[in-house]
């Protein structure tokens, strides 16, 4: 029988006499479906195979090992509680009064009947237990549906689980995989960084190289005996510059060595102002705003100027409409911060440019991180900034907003001592050397003085007037002197923000039939950039005849 049978069928016991059959035949009149039991074994199993109630005539189990009966109905499930329904008699002995709730306790849901018993009494309470029954089976059903909703949820929870362990290890691998890839930046980066360093030191030592070898052919030529002791001078410093190179290298992982000194601000960058004009653009201006009382600070002037011209150079290509940058100092007296502490000069570079964004400012001190164009920077200017305050003893910020300029202020520690008279520490202005010669004109371009010093040499033994400059800038002012210059000779690595193949570009655009030869001691770096532009570039160390056939097919 399914759930509705069972709930609606009822067991009928009452084997003395014909109280049985007379008792199923009333049920089944009222609708109740009945089945009568021919003795105690029958009984209990009929009940074990699922019931609505049992109808029980206590005469039946008077007497009888009721313990199978009491087993079942103790063991029934939590959701049953199957009903009896005993039809008594009127005795009342003390014995069977006894048994009589013995019997009630081990059915548990009794209840009783006295005969004689009206069919409309009998019929009543057995549908009444019916209903009880009815929604007994009904929480059978809730509780198995809820038993196969947890085995669903448990399934569901183990797949959950295993999705989340695989999600976890994919996790793991990216995560993994990701540690790699940035070990594998900073390894490019170091590789980078090396390259950049081999690339510095090929130049630098290709220069002493120039310096010494050149000489040494120049000083067979040379008759004259001043020359030949300035020649022999240069070497002599090439020498104790390459070995002062050399250990830098040694201590490379070291911070490098500043030559710290006291300085007057005021009077060191105001004599930048030829220089400063000559690096920017016509339609930039510099102002200059210095306290009275500025008071003098403990830094490398070299590197101060080389800071300045830096933080022009990008406050110049900030303005692309032009405007003006002022050059602000005053006094910052305890100062008192997680970086700084005690007495500073503030040093402001402000301009009213574009401005940048706050991710790009978080990262503009950066080695090699440039906003610019391929070719255009190389990401090392600010951070030589950042390396200059921090090695001075101080430290530089940085505010900026888009589309209302920026401002990079650096806190130069203040100096006790007694600044000595300023000194340019970037260049020889437009040093023209007197000469007869009647090749032409040369603007040489070339920050190391000893390397220019036998540049000049070489250029004149071929019959050269030479102007010298030490910047790029400086040579695009000398030009806008209205020079007679015949061809530039520029070195290609130079301090101020323009290298030589930006000077050769900046040279055409002015002076589109004014030949221009570049020489480097790290060609590589920009050969790709100067054949582009059909730059012809001379490798340094050189020889006489060497610069004579590059000067004349330059010219060509």
């Amino acid at each position: 029988m399914d759930h509705a049978d069972l709930s609606q069928h009822v067991l009928v016991f009452s084997p003395i006499g014909r109280d049985g059959p007379a008792i199923a035949e009333l049920l089944g009149k009222a609708g109740i479906g009945a089945t009568v039991c021919t003795d105690l074994a029958d009984l209990v199993r009929a009940i074990g195979e699922g019931v609505g109630a049992v109808f029980v005539a206590e005469e039946g189990l008077f007497g009888k090992d009721l313990s199978d009966l009491d087993r079942l109905v103790a063991d029934q499930p939590v959701w049953s509680d199957l009903p009896f329904i005993v039809l008594t008699s009127h005795q009342d002995q003390p014995a069977v009064s006894a048994w009589r709730r013995k019997l009630v306790a081990g059915l548990s849901n009794v209840s009783l009947l006295e005969r004689p018993v009206q069919p409309i009494t009998l019929t009543s309470a057995m549908r009444a237990a019916l209903r009880a029954r009815d929604r007994q089976y009904e929480v059978r059903a809730l509780l198995e549906a809820r038993d196969q909703t947890a085995e669903k949820l448990e399934v569901l929870v183990i797949e959950r689980t295993a999705a989340l362990e695989q999600a976890n290890a994919q996790l793991r691998t990216e995560m993994d995989e990701r540690a790699r890839v940035e070990q594998s930046l900073r390894h490019a980066q170091k590789i980078e960084a090396l390259g950049q360093l081999t690339g510095g030191v090929a130049h630098d030592f290709n220069n002493l190289l120039m310096v010494i070898s050149g000489g040494l052919e120049m000083i067979d030529r040379q008759t004259n005996p001043a020359r030949r002791q300035r020649l022999m001078e240069g070497m002599r410093q090439a020498a104790q510059r390459g070995a002062g190179l050399t250990r830098q290298l040694l201590a490379f992982s070291r911070k490098q060595a500043l030559k710290p000194e006291a300085v007057d601000i005021a009077r060191q960058i105001g004599g930048m102002r030829e220089l400063l004009d000559r690096s920017l653009r016509g339609d930039v201006h510099v102002d200059f705003d210095f306290a009275d009382d500025l008071w003098p600070v403990e830094v490398d002037p070299g590197e101060l100027e080389l800071v300045v011209l830096n933080l022009a150079v990008n406050a110049r290509d900030a303005l692309p409409n032009g405007g003006t940058i002022m050059v602000r100092a005053d006094n910052a007296q305890q100062v008192s911060d997680e970086d700084l502490q005690g007495d500073y000069v503030r040093l402001s570079i402000i301009d009213s440019g574009t401005g940048m964004p706050a991710d790009v400012q978080a990262r503009v001190f950066e080695p090699f991180f440039t906003t610019k164009d391929i070719g255009k920077g190389s990401g090392l200017g600010l951070a030589q900034v950042h390396g200059f305050a921090t090695q001075s003893g101080g430290q530089v910020r940085i505010s900026s907003e888009l589309g209302s300029g920026t401002n990079i202020t650096l806190y130069l520690p203040r100096s006790e001592s007694v600044p000595s008279p300023a000194k340019s520490q970037l260049i020889d202005l437009d040093v023209e050397q007197e000469k007869c010669g009647t090749a032409g004109s040369v603007l040489l371009v070339e920050d190391d003085d000893e390397v220019a010093m036998l540049v000049t040499e070489m250029l004149d033994r071929l019959g050269y007037n030479v102007i010298r400059t030490a910047s790029a800038a400086a040579a695009l002012g000398a030009l806008a002197n209205g020079r007679a210059i015949d061809l530039v000779f520029s070195d290609i690595m130079m301090p101020g923000g323009m290298d030589g193949v930006q000077l050769a570009r900046e040279i055409k655009k002015r002076r589109k039939d004014l030949p221009v030869l570049l020489t480097s001691g790290y060609a590589e770096a920009a050969r790709f950039e100067a054949e582009a532009d059909g730059i012809r570039i001379l490798a340094k160390p050189y020889r006489l005849d060497e610069l004579a056939e590059a000067l004349t097919a330059a010219a060509a």
